[in-house]
């Protein structure tokens, strides 16, 4: 980058947290539904103290570099489930991206593609699976899973997942509902309505025939009227058009098909299961030949117990503060699960990292890998594929610097002794 400044040359996309959040922000309120696209992607729970604890706790920590311990030769690869990887960051699977820029999936699994990191594609992805799996070629993905009402649906997104080459199951826990939101609600909000980030959804043959189940009993009811009524305002014929364009088909014929509002009616009826519980997760064994990640976990106990079932590996997260306001930070989390689940389970840590000394603390702290979040959406909207892929550039490369700093040349050098 200071070469390039001689020719007057600097980044496109921010290198520090705080003005890549700004230009991301910027760059979206410029844009037609950029309030609701920043609201969605920036706002956490209630009053953001889960955010705020996120950020604290790895800020408390500290990190006490050692010196002349010759890093002149650093290795940032690690293993995870016994997939070898250029560095311990996974790519966080982010619902409804197509608010930021059509396509989303695709620039973000091409720019993790092509740097070796695995990107866990969302089940609320704004691209189809395989579409995005096609766009990645060789490049490592997992599948993250919201566990729906149906289960036919759940068993035929674990098949595609499968056939897409998937490395592993990820299983999102923490939002059996939607937790309250005020940046969305304030706008009266939620993208899944106006057809965002239900392409997983409408792309799978078994919710095509829970529509078409739908469409069928709505043609038959009595008096000719619709199951569910809206009242009739000029935003709801703009979500009506919304709904049409991101329907899968031609804009016309969506407008009048009964099935572009009845895919998203399906959507909100059957996306979250509250009734989940321990005994569907002990099914996976049955259900799929991909490693079982489950993500949302906070609790020591919670952690030990899926262990023992035979997951092979945990995700703490709070879900970037999105679901429980006043929930305990993530990495203040991750080292209590440590300590009660040893130190050879497979611990992933999600929410909070904007940097690479971020990254280094949580690895100290006993993660086996982390994963990046709004950051590389952030990215994404500043600058498309492009912008992912700075972000993710300027990531690895403090995460080398850091490392060297500290005086540690392998991730088997980073440990509690580098905390104060």
């Amino acid at each position: 980058m200071y070469r390039a400044g001689v020719s007057g040359i600097t980044p496109k996309v921010p290198t520090s947290a705080e003005k890549l959040e700004a230009a991301a922000r910027r760059a979206l309120m410029r844009r037609p539904g950029g309030r609701r696209a920043w609201a969605y992607v920036y706002g956490g729970a209630g009053s953001g103290v889960t955010m705020s604890g996120n950020r604290d706790a790895l800020d408390r920590r500290q990190l006490v570099p050692r010196v002349l311990r010759s890093t002149d030769r650093r290795d940032l690869s690690t293993e995870v489930l016994g997939q070898r990887l250029p560095a311990p960051v996974l790519v966080a699977p982010i619902g409804a991206a197509g608010l930021v820029r059509r396509d989303a999936d695709v620039h973000i699994g091409r720019a993790a593609a092509e740097r070796g990191l695995p990107y866990i594609l969302s089940s609320q992805g704004s691209s189809p699976m395989e579409s995005t799996a096609d766009a990645m070629k060789d490049g490592p993905r997992w599948f993250q899973l919201y566990w729906s009402r149906d289960e036919q649906l759940v068993d035929s997104f674990i098949s595609r997942a499968e056939d897409i080459g998937a490395g592993a199951l990820v299983v999102t826990l923490d939002t059996t509902t939607l937790g309250w939101r005020p940046w969305d609600l304030d706008l009266g909000s939620l993208p899944f309505t106006r057809g965002v980030g239900i392409a997983q959804y409408t792309s799978d043959p078994r919710f095509s025939e829970m529509v078409a189940e739908r469409v069928a009993q709505d043609a038959g009811a009595a008096s000719g009227t619709q199951s569910d009524s809206v009242k009739v305002t000029p935003k709801a014929v703009q979500t009506l058009f919304e709904m049409a364009r991101n329907h899968p088909g031609g804009l016309r014929r969506n407008l009048s098909a009964p099935e572009t509002r009845a895919a998203v009616q399906t959507f909100l009826d059957t996306f979250s299961n509250p009734a989940l519980n321990w005994d569907h997760i002990a099914t996976l064994r049955d259900r799929t030949r991909l490693p079982v990640v489950l993500k949302g976990v906070l609790h020591p106990e919670d952690a030990q117990r899926a262990f023992d079932m035979g997951v092979d590996a945990v995700m703490v997260s709070n879900h970037g503060g999105r679901q429980v306001d006043g929930s305990i930070g993530t990495l203040d989390a991750l080292v209590r699960i440590r300590a009660a689940v040893g130190p050879e389970p497979t611990l992933l840590f999600d929410s909070g990292i904007r940097n690479g000394t971020d990254v280094v603390k949580a690895m100290a702290c006993g993660a086996d890998a982390v994963t990046i979040g709004r950051p590389h959406i952030y990215g994404l909207a500043i600058a498309g594929q492009q912008g992912v892929g700075e972000v993710l550039d300027n990531l690895l490369a403090e995460i080398d610097l850091t490392m060297s700093l500290c005086g540690a040349s392998s991730w088997d050098e980073v440990d509690a002794s580098l905390l104060a």
